[in-house]
């Protein structure tokens, strides 16, 4: 078990049943607290909302989840690349934040852009979860057959398969965890990849065929954890997160998402990177590759964990350097 910002412990965010750990929480600091979570509504995201909630009530403060659907929601069935706006899966949450209809909003990190709005900001960051990639399917990656049909609607997933076999027929595969699902199961295609974190989260772990190397397919900045954010001027409320909050993982989502910011990128174009503290030094690798995988252009650096955000600059410009951008360019005016 890991230990939280201030020494408090918390829990793996793979425990179903969100159990509150034995710690006696400080009751008389937020035991007069009500706290309103915004959520979005599918079953990962309040399998998500119910682990903070849980952690938030564990204080003695009443806490309550409030379901907001957002415009990925409302899109369900265009895909990613043609929506055209950023935040897809945040933006309605966000403004009833800053409205000050919620008092907390729970997000994926990957779907949070590097840039929050006016007032807004990222207080609290869980322990993460596996952060890789996995492969849902009756056949390992490398048994599929020519032409297989391989579901997914990241561009990400999509230019780094096509770099590992392009022979593979990639499809496009939008919906909440527990329908894709049910696509791959009624035969819309041969084999689904999916990150881990929400596959484990679901309980679902029995369907994963194989687990993607970091090297083979690097994860999407953030991927695997829980990003709690709240109005920047609400002091009471960032004392509470505070208690969520693992200073490890931070660090490294702080790495991957400067990485992100400095190449200009979103969670809809084909960068990656993955942050991983090791001996007291944080390891960063990246990935920015086309869309057809026809180039797909690596880097890896190193550094002290206190300055993150130097380390994912330093990852940035090397891969700059090497001619990310125009690959970023084209991926842009196909986007």
């Amino acid at each position: 078990m890991g230990a939280g910002l201030r020494g408090l412990p918390f829990l793996p965010l793979s425990d179903r049943e969100f159990p509150v750990s034995n710690f006696q929480f400080p009751v008389s600091t937020f035991q007069l607290m009500k706290v309103t979570i915004g959520s979005r509504g599918s079953q990962l995201a309040l399998w998500q909302a119910n682990w903070v909630r849980k952690h938030l009530a564990a204080t003695g403060c009443e806490v309550e989840i409030r379901i907001i659907k957002t415009t990925g929601d409302k899109l369900a069935n265009l895909p990613l690349t043609q929506s055209g706006t950023k935040g897809l899966f945040i933006k309605e949450i966000e403004e009833a934040l800053a409205a000050g209809e919620v008092d907390v909003a729970v997000h994926s990190l990957k779907d949070l852009p590097t840039e929050q709005p006016e007032g807004l900001c990222v207080a609290a960051v869980a322990q993460r979860e596996d952060a890789r990639d996995v492969l849902v399917s009756s056949q390992a990656y490398e048994e599929l057959r020519p032409a297989a049909r391989v579901g997914t609607s990241s561009l990400r997933r999509q230019a780094q398969l096509r770099h590992l076999r392009s022979d593979l027929d990639l499809v496009p595969m939008r919906g909440n965890l527990d329908t894709r699902l049910r696509k791959l199961d009624r035969g819309d295609c041969d084999a689904l990849v999916l990150a881990a974190a929400g596959v484990h989260r679901l309980g679902l772990t029995s369907r994963i065929r194989q687990y993607f190397a970091v090297e083979q397919m690097c994860p999407a900045v953030g991927q695997g954890a829980l990003g709690v954010e709240i109005r920047r001027d609400d002091r009471q409320m960032k004392d509470l997160v505070a208690l969520l909050n693992d200073p490890v993982t931070h660090n490294e989502v702080r790495a991957e998402r400067a990485a992100l910011h400095h190449l200009g990128g979103g969670c809809q174009v084909p960068i990656a990177a993955h942050a991983r503290l090791q001996e007291g030094e944080l390891h960063l690798s990246g990935v920015v590759a086309s869309v057809d995988g026809s180039r797909l252009l690596r880097s890896a650096v190193a550094g002290p964990a206190q300055k993150p955000e130097c380390l994912g600059q330093a990852l940035a410009e090397d891969l700059l350097r090497q001619g990310a951008r125009s690959i970023l360019d084209t991926a842009h005016g196909i986007v």
